[in-house]
This record gives C-alpha cells, structure tokens and sequence, in this order.
C-alpha cells in the first residue's frame, strides 16, 4: 500500500539548510600554522560537542574549550577560534526555495538541530527566524539527536503524529533514529533530492 503523504517538515539546519565553505577554517589553519583539518577535528571531538548540544555548555564556553586544545600559544588559539567563528555559513537557496514551497503548500515546517545557544542568533543573521513554523534546537531540549525524546519533541512542535512527519537530515545515524521514532526520514545528499521531497510532502512541482 502507498504510503499517505506526510503533513509537516523538519530538516536539519547544518548540512542541509545551511552549509560552510571549508576555504575558512583552512584559511585560519594556515594563517596560524595549524595542520589543515585541525580546527574542525578538534570542535567535533565528541567529549566537546556532546555537551555543547547537549546544554550543558555554552557556544562560547565551546570555542574556550577548542582553544585549549590546539596546539598554539593561549592568545593565538583564541585569535584563531575568533576568527574561524565570525563566519556563520551560507543558506542553501534550493533547499530554502524548497521550504517555502511546503510552507505554500501548508505543510508546516520545522528546523530540528542539534545546536548550541547561538543557534537563535544564527538563524536572525542568516534572515531564517521568519521562514520556519518551530525550531527544536537540541541546546534548549537538553536532548540530542538522535535520542528518541528528541523526535518526540520534534513532532509536538508542528503538531502531529510521527507518522505524518518528513524529517530530512544528512547524517545517516540521525536518519536512522528518525525512522526508529516512526517518522518518514530522507537523507539529504543535495538539491537533487527536492523532487523526492516534493512527493513525499504531495507537493506539485513548480510549473
């Protein structure tokens, strides 16, 4: 039988609404000396990231914490995570372009991230605060993706049941709890997947 299509959104900010050009950590790398991939490896590291998406840090207790592991002098690992930081990413225009459609289209839509407390920030500087319905930011939760809580808070927020939510992220394991939580989940690649979307929300194509 042919799945109903779904009746609301969420998707994911980074990775898929927005997206960073890597040519500005790389730029800081080789300005202060750091092996390339440095800055971003040591903000990923796990027992850093967790507990800034998790709320129990702050962002700017974050960027203290990544500057105590790069391998520079006190002042100059600060300089380089300030200077990595002033660059906040691009909005995606296929994917925002895609968002206005399903919002047209009365679907309503979501942002579900995991985030820290700047994420209220980012979306004001990046003209995002009036394009979505609800934000499910992870720092606010106090949960992560892909915790099941997380998908349930999710869909409280546009007002549904999971099974009639399309939940669109680019990390597999996320999309993989998705589905555990019931909800229709697609893992973004790029803008060639708005077409699937599209069909999955019963949106008609733009003429």
């Amino acid at each position: 039988m042919r799945r109903q299509p779904a009746k609301a959104l969420l998707i994911d900010l980074d990775g898929v609404l927005r997206r960073w050009d890597p040519a500005v950590p790389a730029a800081v790398e080789e300005k202060y000396g750091l092996a390339a991939g440095t800055l971003m490896g040591t903000a990923f590291t796990w027992d850093l990231l967790r507990p800034a998406v998790a709320g129990e840090l702050t962002d700017a207790e974050w960027m203290d914490a990544i500057a105590t592991r790069l391998p520079l002098p006190a002042a100059d690992a600060a300089a380089a995570v300030a200077q990595w930081q002033t660059y906040r990413g691009e909005v995606d225009p296929d994917v925002l372009a895609f968002i206005r459609e399903a919002r047209a289209a009365g679907r309503p839509v979501g942002i579900a991230t995991n985030a820290t407390d700047r994420l209220r920030d980012d979306l004001a500087a990046l003209g995002l605060a009036d394009e979505v319905d609800a934000v499910v930011s992870s720092w606010e939760l106090r949960i992560h993706k892909p915790a099941p809580e997380f998908f349930a808070r999710a869909t409280d927020a546009v007002g549904l049941e999971p099974q009639w939510v399309l939940f669109v992220d680019d990390d597999d394991r996320v999309v993989r709890g998705a589905r555990a939580a019931k909800l229709l989940a697609y893992r973004w690649t790029g803008p060639e997947g708005v077409g699937y979307l599209r069909g999955a929300l019963g949106i008609a194509a733009p003429a």
